[in-house]
């Protein structure tokens, strides 16, 4: 239960709830990653590490390690790749984990066309299937 105090305003308190509702959403998709990223938000979210103590750890600066967990965070935030899997039935295997590679892990087209073994064509080809699909579960 929340303890409004005299000097908190209604705005406030939707702007607590709205932040609240957002890291629940970032801690319950954390569990979609996988490797490096997986444990840099878990230190990030859970553990409360700064982005100085996590680029210490991992040998880089701290700007780079800032950048790195926004882009994450976008990834995880954006919802393309959970509206994939809300609409799995409208994609193959591949086409999943090509979606993904891209609009999860943030890997490059080429990239995942070599780590895949498909061509670039398929891979562009889906990357544009889970866009269109993703703009008209969202109505744009």
């Amino acid at each position: 239960m929340e303890v409004v105090h005299e000097n908190t305003s209604e705005e406030g308190l939707k702007a607590r709830r709205a932040v609240r509702r957002r890291m629940d959403i970032l801690r319950s998709r954390v569990k979609l990653l996988t490797g490096e990223d997986r444990v840099l938000m878990e230190m990030y979210l859970d553990n409360g590490n700064t982005f100085r103590q996590m680029a210490q750890l991992a040998g880089t600066n701290e700007v780079s390690m800032g950048r790195r967990i926004r882009r994450i965070i976008k990834r995880l935030v954006d919802g393309v790749y959970i509206s994939c899997l809300r609409n799995r039935e409208l994609f193959t295997t591949l086409e999943l984990e090509i979606a993904r590679d891209f609009f999860l892990m943030g890997l490059s087209q080429i990239s995942i066309t070599e780590a895949r073994g498909c061509s670039m064509y398929r891979v562009r080809k889906t990357v544009i299937k889970v866009r269109r699909i993703f703009r008209a579960e969202k109505g744009i």
